[in-house]
């Protein structure tokens, strides 16, 4: 165990390491089935809920790409994964306030969460006094509900339609446009949800060409998403165990 793993418990250095190889076997076996290359496929270790210590081990595992919910809770946990030595590339994948943007930037590498024009300005903004751009993914509303997040496809809206906000992450100095990121809505068969984003994707695409990062697929569904195109993964519970309740 080297020094930077010594608050992590040798038990718990294990669980996370056969964790990780299941996952990384699961990643490896849906490329090979969809006929991609298995470095088209980023895992993102979803850290919310869990300490600091366990991304310190990861990265002594070799994972390099972390993603947290809660800025009040990464903030923090950045900091101390950096006080160790260790700088992940740590993606914000939870819904972003404009007031947060400041903070986040301070930290993370990518954005996955730009639904609204206003938001894609306010995160410009913030980023603006960083030396390298943020890489922005628009969060997509596959079922087209608003009330779940997510930008609207075929919207006209100036602030929440999907054309506006990814006009405007392109056009924004300071951010990096990269792609989408979805979640499957609830009720929906991952199946078809990742078939439609991969719809939107493309669309998105013929518009921005370097936009090809696509953000889907959890530790449930991460094989559906790696089909129909995923070049980025987000897995918990998979990886990491079952989550520590919220107090």
């Amino acid at each position: 165990m080297t020094e930077r793993d010594a608050t992590v418990r040798p038990d718990r250095r294990a669980e996370l390491a056969a964790g990780l190889g299941r996952v990384r076997a699961r990643i490896a076996d849906a490329c090979a089935a969809a006929g991609r290359d298995r470095s088209a496929v980023t895992m993102i270790a979803v850290t919310k809920t869990y300490p600091a210590g366990d991304v310190i081990a990861l990265a002594g595992l070799g994972v390099t790409d972390v993603g947290e919910n809660r800025d009040q809770e990464a903030a923090g946990k950045a900091a101390e994964v950096a006080a160790a030595g260790l700088r992940p590339r740590w993606h914000f994948i939870g819904q972003l306030q404009r007031n947060k943007c400041r903070s986040v930037v301070r930290y993370a590498d990518v954005v996955h969460s730009v639904d609204s024009v206003r938001l894609a300005g306010a995160l410009a903004t913030a980023a603006a006094a960083r030396d390298r751009p943020v890489e922005a993914l628009a969060q997509v509303s596959i079922d087209g509900d608003p009330a779940r997040g997510g930008a609207l496809p075929g919207s006209a809206d100036p602030d929440r339609g999907l054309g506006p906000v990814t006009g405007a992450l392109a056009a924004a100095e300071g951010l990096r446009f990269a792609g989408l990121m979805a979640v499957a809505p609830l009720g929906w068969e991952p199946e078809r949800a990742f078939a439609r984003l991969a719809e939107v994707a493309a669309a998105v695409r013929a518009d921005h060409p370097a936009a090809t990062a696509l953000s889907a697929g959890m530790s449930g569904d991460l094989e559906i998403a790696i089909r129909y195109g995923a070049t980025h993964v987000r897995v918990g519970s998979a990886l990491l165990g079952m989550r520590p309740t919220l107090g």
